[in-house]
């Protein structure tokens, strides 16, 4: 008789919208304008100003970025993870640095990956890619946005 093989449990998934509010509260940020973007391997956030420094002994990188519209840019440190060859979405391989910091989309939160990228073009100023999402047990539904909470109606796209 053949045996049986037994699936590993299926953890429920959540949905969430194609823009959300992400939450980076290793750097200290929250409610932070993100797309959800499954095209992208890898997440990342808008920064200026990047500069590899050593603190301890060990590889970092200061960044600026500017949580908000009409915000003053901040500056930002974080242990440099790695450096990275990635293709941006105008198909240009670029060199970035990255870090790694918690990712929270309500009240799911996880560590992951972001590379820092002049993101001064685009809507959003935070892109979470798949494999983020793959870690955080999401879904994307396209025909969403704001599933997990509204921004306050001055900043709503």
């Amino acid at each position: 008789m053949p045996r049986l093989r037994r699936k590993k449990p299926v953890r429920a998934k959540a949905e969430i919208g194609w823009c959300e509010l992400v939450d980076l509260p290793g750097l200290g940020l929250a409610a932070i304008h993100a797309k959800m973007d499954t095209g992208a391997a890898t997440s990342s956030i808008h920064a200026t100003r990047v500069r590899p420094f050593e603190k301890d002994g060990k590889e970092w990188v200061e960044f600026w970025f500017r949580p908000f519209p009409g915000d003053k840019p901040r500056r930002f440190e974080a242990p440099l993870v790695d450096r990275r060859q990635v293709r941006s979405s105008n198909g240009e391989r670029q060199h970035r640095f990255v870090i790694e910091t918690q990712i929270c989309l309500g009240r799911l939160c996880w560590k992951s990956q972001l590379t820092l990228a002049n993101r001064r073009s685009m809507a959003f100023p935070v892109l979470v890619g798949r494999r983020a999402l793959r870690r955080g047990l999401l879904v994307v539904n396209s025909g969403r946005k704001w599933v997990l909470g509204k921004p306050a109606p001055s900043e709503e796209r």
